[in-house]
């Protein structure tokens, strides 16, 4: 396990750009259950205390949440510090082998897309940003 110096910073900075932590199953569940519902879109960040998480993947996702077409909700799993919320999502993300970080767009009972680590690593936020947002603009 993380030390809460490592893992605190990573988790306040994925709040404040604006994406809900799932720390338990529970909540992995509840949520999907909710999506299914109401037929609403959401992103799935798949975050970890990794480079390309801090270099790409999180501030990717907090430039692609300003574009004006994008997902109605926004969460995030803690990939080796939530591990059992972690492992429900990937649950729910087979067939796609689990992969940290990675992105996943979801909409009512359908998984529409998933962006694995290795087209986060090595490419910039904003490469990541506009990948997300050519998804949004898709299936938004």
């Amino acid at each position: 396990m993380y030390p809460a110096y490592v893992v605190d910073p990573i988790r306040q900075e994925t709040i404040e750009i604006g994406l809900k932590e799932l720390r338990t199953p529970e909540e992995v569940d509840a949520v999907i259950h909710e999506l299914k519902t109401t037929g609403e879109s959401a992103l799935f960040l798949i975050n970890s205390v990794c480079g390309c998480s801090a270099a790409s993947a999180r501030p990717g996702v907090a430039l692609a949440m300003r574009h004006e077409r994008r997902p109605h909700r926004f969460y995030s799993v803690f990939a080796g510090v939530d591990k059992e919320a972690t492992a429900r999502l990937r649950q729910y993300l087979a067939p796609h082998p689990p992969s940290s970080p990675s992105i996943a767009l979801w909409r009512g009972d359908k998984l529409l897309h998933f962006i694995p680590r290795h087209e986060i690593e090595g490419h910039t936020a904003q490469h990541v940003a506009n990948s997300l947002i050519t998804i949004f603009d898709e299936y938004c």
